[in-house]
């Protein structure tokens, strides 16, 4: 087609075998979109496309990827907010009319495609490396070739000071696991090819880092995350990945320190009655 069609924080370009989506880097813009800078979409990586109405007056079209074909959204695992999602497009309600005109153009592109089977390779590419960010117990980096961590003598834990800063090469990973950083311990976890039994809590466990505020933001975390998992992918040419265990019962020392800090959030504000009421819960059922 070879047609543009711009949104709010993104324009679409409609190739020939591809949609190619820029992102701007407004101060609106969200920080996921700014950190991605653009995503060229195959044809082939695109399972359906929709249509609906937005808030405000807008509309939304959304391409619907394949599964297995983004390691960005295999990595987020269903946890992005709808905010950043980067295969929608909001528009002006105006411009509904063109938007459909769009929609159906590549529905007929995609009509002989296998868009409903799972993808058996990566047909979007994962951020560049090397990459880096700050998580709150630690500095992780990725090379293209290791993932590091470098522990902070202010948040890690004494299980990772003995341990010590580690290294650990593609070749030795199986996958990755992000829980996002916007939810109550949020970490990344580096999972081994030959993992066997529970795996420790992550603040306990050397091969993770964990989130607080301000640490491990998504526009940082899940880019990292989603290209040491697209390095393992190709590295291990389709490989299973390991399923993580269930992690085993902490030490009522380890809930009590927990609730304390999750206690000083509290009384800072940054945690509402509500989620402090509901995690303090959650830590006392772990006992």
């Amino acid at each position: 087609m070879g047609d543009v069609l711009a949104g709010f924080h993104a324009a679409w370009e409609f190739e020939s075998d591809s949609v190619l989506i820029r992102y701007e880097r407004g101060i609106r813009t969200p920080k996921l979109f700014q950190a991605l800078g653009e995503r060229r979409v195959p044809l082939e990586a695109i399972a359906g496309v929709t249509l609906t109405p937005g808030r405000r007056g807008s509309v939304v079209l959304r391409v619907e990827p394949r599964e297995g074909a983004d390691p960005l959204i295999e990595a987020a695992a269903g946890q992005l907010k709808e905010g950043c999602d980067p295969y929608r497009l909001v528009l002006p309600a105006e411009r509904e009319t063109l938007a459909e005109y769009y929609a159906d153009e590549l529905r007929g592109l995609l009509a002989d495609s296998a868009a409903s089977e799972p993808a058996d390779r990566y047909l979007v590419a994962a951020p560049d490396a090397p990459l880096h960010f700050k998580a709150y117990d630690g500095k992780a980096s990725f090379d293209g070739k290791a993932v590091s961590f470098r522990w902070s003598w202010t948040g890690a834990s004494s299980a990772k000071w003995k341990a010590g800063d580690q290294s650990f090469p593609v070749a030795g990973l199986g996958g990755v696991e992000w829980r996002s950083p916007e939810v109550f311990e949020g970490y990344l976890r580096l999972l081994p090819r030959d993992a066997a039994g529970a795996a420790p809590q992550a603040d306990q466990d050397p091969a993770s880092v964990v989130f607080g505020l301000g640490y491990g933001p998504v526009h940082e975390s899940l880019p990292f995350a989603a290209a040491v998992l697209a390095a393992v992918r190709e590295r291990g040419a389709g490989a299973p990945v390991p399923v993580p265990v269930p992690a085993p019962r902490r030490d009522p020392a380890d809930i009590a320190e927990r609730i304390r800090h999750l206690g000083e959030l509290h009384q800072q504000g940054l945690v509402t009655d509500e989620e402090f009421s509901s995690k303090k819960a959650e830590l006392l059922a772990e006992l």
